[in-house]
């Protein structure tokens, strides 16, 4: 995470000793959860290692997959996280997983530090807006095969780590129609 921060934000070696302070390690093996529905978000996660997927059920209990986080991204049930209230989503190691943690308590710490810290929460919370205005508009406007395709091009090496219910269900399209899709998309 560290690097990420410095990478993205050129800090200082002082901020950076501040956030590898209050960064805490958990591994989840495959199949366990970070969070479950009705429960409140308190923490931000970094992924080290591994895939994570965030899932919601429907009104017939059926998974929805909302999205997939990949080495190097962070994951967070962001609205709970944010209001402090239960969360509608599920939280899923799809593969085994090396997280880095940062709690609540330690984000207001860092933000309150300085404004600099403050503006660097804020340009975070900006990226989460237009990550999530793009997958709308990606479910809105493009095409299933447009869909698998960019995830492809972005993921590839993941790809075959993640099971075809939950690619489809990403999607927004059936197994079956995800089989021919593979099918006639050839990189």
């Amino acid at each position: 995470m560290i690097k990420v921060f410095q990478y993205l934000f050129q800090l200082t070696s002082e901020e950076c000793q501040l956030l590898s302070s209050l960064i805490t390690f958990r591994k989840l093996k495959k199949g366990s959860f970070l969070i479950f529905e009705n429960q409140v978000c308190n923490e931000i996660s970094f992924v080290k290692s591994g895939i994570l997927r965030s899932f919601f059920l429907n009104s017939k209990e059926e998974e929805i997959t909302n999205c997939f986080t990949f080495e190097n991204e962070f994951m967070t049930a962001f609205s709970s996280f944010i209001t402090q209230k239960p969360t509608d989503e599920n939280i899923q190691a799809i593969t085994d997983c090396e997280l880095e943690i940062i709690d609540k308590l330690a984000i207001e710490r860092l933000f309150n530090s300085s404004f600099r810290w403050a503006d660097i929460g804020r340009r975070i919370a900006e990226n989460e807006v237009v990550n999530l205005h793009y997958r709308i508009a990606c479910l809105q406007k493009k095409s299933a095969i447009e869909r698998y395709e960019t995830l492809f091009i972005n993921h590839e090496k993941y790809i075959k780590h993640i099971p075809l219910i939950y690619l489809a269900s990403y999607l927004g399209i059936s197994t079956r129609h995800l089989s021919r899709i593979r099918q006639v998309v050839v990189f």
